[in-house]
């Protein structure tokens, strides 16, 4: 379709990570080398296969594409116990039996409108919410949930909503890496001499926060006929914080100079500290480096993030649970295309926070249809033959390796690792 509209005598211009799209397009645009504010060059444009012809040192699409860098690959993980839907008949769903083995990653792939999401979201995670919390939506339509039940003792859907509503709502937050932070610059000197307490450094209670802006950093101007205007704050000059508040610093960086850092920049600054608060903040942060989100600053808030970049926060936030959490609790994940916006490389680093949570005994159900998450799968439940009444049944169960020999969309073009 793109290429009709090309030919009809349009110009196309695609934001894409999908290799054959990469492949395919006539002129390539690589921009890099990383992301954020370690991104922001044109590292090659040209056509595709001009790429590996100039090799540009430092770009990861070129890596990935001609094979110098390697496709992750996970070690497979066998299980012993799983849960069973019986009978799911839920809008397309052909009165189908699914077993969903735990303590693996399951990717339940398939066909745009083949029922993936009628299977995960509207039977599964329901059904798990209301047989483990006895509270939660009515399910869709199915005949009985059974299995290893006991095995799990919780469900959480890992969406791409937004990680708060609030403008000032941000990563460090939702992670509680702020409030070492704050406590930080409570100890300092100045701090103590003027009594600023850890409130004073927080945006969401009176104290220390700008009074005009209300720690919002910008104003909003209405506008009776027109749509309302948001300016910078006059009054902290978009600072977030009185002119004393700022004065008060930790190794010569005040509060607005740490928060607009980017994870990266801050988990090696507060390293070089030797503060039981310092080890915390890098401690916390470390998860968001782990899901491959070390450019995002500290302070940005959480309307200015994608919804990937939402998911993986959250993806951050159960890792950092996973790591300090108690032994025992045993969670059921379930994600909805994930890979949305990610290149191979963010791919990589997903699959890798995939196999923590697997380590910490937990279980993942994936709703997937890159490649390269289909092939590093333990275990593939392929919904098909096609879309809408011609979908709804299950056309293949099993290992990435039995899928080569399956008579599917799916098998014709996933390769086996």
């Amino acid at each position: 379709m793109l290429k009709r509209l090309r030919d009809l005598g349009n110009t196309v211009i695609v934001v894409e990570h999908d290799e054959e799209i990469i492949r395919a397009a006539d002129h390539l645009i690589d921009m890099g080398p990383l992301a954020g504010e370690f991104g922001g060059e044109v590292i090659y444009q040209g056509p595709p296969s001009g790429i590996t012809v100039e090799r540009p040192e430092n770009s990861l699409t070129l890596q990935y594409l001609d094979g110098g860098r390697h496709r992750y690959v996970r070690e497979l993980r066998p299980w012993q116990y799983s849960i069973k839907i019986e009978g799911a008949r839920e809008h397309n769903l052909k009165d189908i039996d699914v077993t969903i083995p735990l303590g693996v990653l399951t990717v339940v792939t398939g066909v745009s409108g083949s029922g993936k999401s009628s299977l995960v979201g509207d039977i599964l995670y329901p059904a798990m919410k209301r047989k483990l919390e006895e509270a939660g939506d009515l399910p869709g339509v199915f005949r009985g949930l059974g299995g290893n039940l006991d095995r799990i003792t919780r469900v959480e859907y890992v969406d791409q909503n937004p990680i708060g509503r609030s403008s000032r709502s941000n990563a460090v937050t939702y992670l509680k890496a702020y409030d070492p932070i704050r406590d930080l610059l409570a100890q300092q000197q100045y701090a103590k001499i003027n009594g600023f307490g850890p409130n004073y450094f927080s945006f969401n209670t009176e104290g220390g926060r700008c009074p005009e802006c209300q720690g919002e950093g910008t104003v909003k101007i209405e506008m009776q006929f027109m749509a309302d205007v948001t300016m910078v704050c006059d009054e902290c000059g978009g600072k977030r914080f009185k002119p004393d508040v700022l004065e008060v610093r930790y190794r010569g960086k005040n509060i607005d100079d740490i928060l607009n850092m980017s994870v990266r920049q801050a988990a090696e600054f507060f390293a070089e500290g030797t503060e039981p608060e310092a080890r915390l903040v890098v401690e916390r942060l470390q998860p968001l480096l782990d899901v491959g989100l070390g450019y995002i600053r500290l302070g940005q808030s959480s309307s200015t993030l994608s919804g990937g970049e939402s998911q993986r926060i959250k993806l951050a936030w159960f890792l950092s649970q996973s790591r300090s959490g108690k032994k025992g609790d045993r969670i059921l994940f379930i994600f909805d295309e994930p890979t949305t916006g990610l290149h191979f490389y963010d791919v990589e680093k997903l699959l890798q926070s995939f196999d923590a949570l697997l380590a910490a005994g937990h279980s993942l159900v994936v709703v997937e249809h890159n490649p390269d998450v289909i092939r590093n799968a333990d275990w593939i439940i392929d919904l098909g033959p096609d879309a809408g009444d011609k979908g709804g049944e299950i056309v293949f169960q099993g290992t990435p390796q039995q899928l080569r020999d399956a008579d599917t969309f799916t098998a014709k073009y996933v390769t086996p690792r």
